[in-house]
């Protein structure tokens, strides 16, 4: 094992033994070994951090994986991957994912996960969430069938479900309700509609592609500007300001960490079932986003719960919901999640304030 530290993440201890973690877990897979994996969203948080950890597998257990990283921007790669850039094991493909520039090199296995994450451009820009997820999934299933590729999972997310109100973990087989004249529904409709679009290359195509639903994930390397909750929360706690709530904080779902979703996602693209999806989530994690507040508050010594009612529509937020997601179908390949909900916010947090250094 050849290894220095803080290569993958120079200025971030936290995040980089969640790198080393999850490349000594990609050492089970020696199919990767001497392959070419093509990574879409290549400079968001989990498309990063996936792209770094295949690095360091090859740095520290002498593996040979290619990667093609397709971003939106030069900056953002930049940003994302530092020096790695030069890594003559990355290439780096500026593109948009509706129109993904020629890629000549052979392809072995796709992560595709490209996709509009905020809940403000849900209801701001609907027409391009909604084109982002279905015309770039059938660009990248297109690609995957050119390429003949060996394996492929898409990231989708557990807002397909809909809005289900259940004390029950929610099976893959589960479906809530989705209204099609909410505009907040453009992300949830593209998601469920990219789903059907890689089932329909397996069935017609025989195009090997699994589906990954994740929960919302977050852990070292989300963006000090992150405006979801949890990376909210953290920046009270670090700012010693108040935790602002703009609703009651009743939605209640589990969480997953972002190393335990980067080894899941290897576990469904390696192992799981062609056509099949999987949820990907920390069973032990579920919370009310009050509870989430009160348990990050805990983290900060000046920092209090305090309620603003705002309009909610136009910040994209869904409607409150109950949903945990069963992840028994994931477990049975082999994957388990590793980290609980407060070391989940430690982490977090000392990320981020890494970040301000």
């Amino acid at each position: 094992m050849n290894k220095k530290m803080n290569i993958e993440a120079p200025n971030d201890s936290i995040l980089q033994k969640d790198i080393d973690r999850i490349a000594q877990e990609l050492v089970k897979f020696p199919e990767i070994n001497h392959k070419t994996i093509f990574v879409t969203g290549a400079s968001g948080l989990l498309g990063s951090l996936t792209v770094k950890s295949l690095l360091c597998l090859n740095r520290c257990y002498r593996f040979k994986v290619s990667v093609v990283a397709l971003v939106r921007s030069l900056e953002k790669a930049q940003a994302a991957f530092g020096d790695l850039m030069h890594d003559d094991k990355l290439r780096i493909i500026v593109g948009d994912i509706g129109e993904i520039p020629d890629i000549v090199e052979p392809i072995d296995y796709i992560i595709h996960g490209a996709s509009v994450t905020s809940s403000r451009d849900f209801v701001e820009h609907p027409v391009e969430t909604i084109f982002t997820a279905i015309n770039g999934t059938n660009q990248v299933l297109e690609l995957a069938r050119s390429k003949n590729i060996s394996g492929m999972v898409y990231i989708s997310s557990l807002e397909m479900y809909g809005t289900i109100n259940s004390d029950i973990p929610v099976s893959e087989d589960a479906g809530g309700y989705i209204d099609p004249l909410s505009i907040r529904s453009s992300y949830s409709e593209s998601k469920r509609m990219a789903e059907n679009l890689c089932c329909a290359f397996s069935s017609e195509y025989g195009l090997p592609v699994k589906i990954a639903r994740l929960t919302q994930t977050f852990g070292p390397g989300v963006s000090y500007n992150d405006n979801r909750v949890f990376a909210q929360f953290a920046r009270s706690v670090i700012k010693k300001k108040n935790i602002v709530l703009h609703t009651k904080g009743s939605t209640v779902r589990n969480y997953c960490y972002t190393s335990d979703a980067i080894r899941a996602l290897f576990y469904i693209l390696l192992k799981g079932t062609t056509g099949s999806a999987y949820n990907v989530a920390n069973m032990g994690t579920g919370i009310s986003i009050r509870d989430m507040a009160e348990l990050a508050a805990k983290f900060g010594s000046h920092t209090n719960i305090v309620f603003e009612r705002g309009d909610n529509e136009k910040r994209g937020y869904n409607p409150p919901v109950t949903i945990c997601l069963d992840t028994s179908r994931l477990q049975a390949l082999g994957w388990s999640a590793e980290v609980g909900l407060e070391e989940m916010f430690q982490n977090l947090i000392k990320s981020m304030e890494s970040s301000l250094i």
